[in-house]
């Protein structure tokens, strides 16, 4: 029961982290991106950027829900299904977020 509610109180700040990103703000929140030049995060799309990390930061707050739930009602497959989700998550995010330019401002 322990772990799910350290799961539950992880939930709660990821939430918080999604819901602002997802309107837009927070950029500078973002691991790499409050570490460049103004120059450089003139070139991207500051909203774009935030509202699909907000994306998958409620992609992870699931999983860290699942994860919750598969403690508290012993039913191992959500954990499993929580697993895959965050693993997919990740994977398709980071591609997606690091090919063809997507969040850069068109000219």
């Amino acid at each position: 029961m322990n772990g799910a509610i350290v799961n539950l109180i992880l939930l709660v700040p990821f939430l918080i982290f999604a819901i602002f990103l997802s309107k837009g703000k927070g950029a500078s929140l973002l691991a790499g991106y409050n570490t460049m030049s103004d120059s450089e995060k003139s070139k991207y799309d500051e909203v774009a950027l935030c509202k699909f990390m907000g994306k998958v930061m409620f992609g992870i707050s699931f999983s860290l829900l699942l994860f919750a739930l598969s403690e508290i009602l012993k039913k191992q497959f959500l954990f499993v299904i929580g697993v895959i989700l965050l693993s997919t998550l990740i994977i398709l995010a980071l591609v997606y977020s690091n090919t063809r330019n997507r969040f850069k401002k068109k000219v």
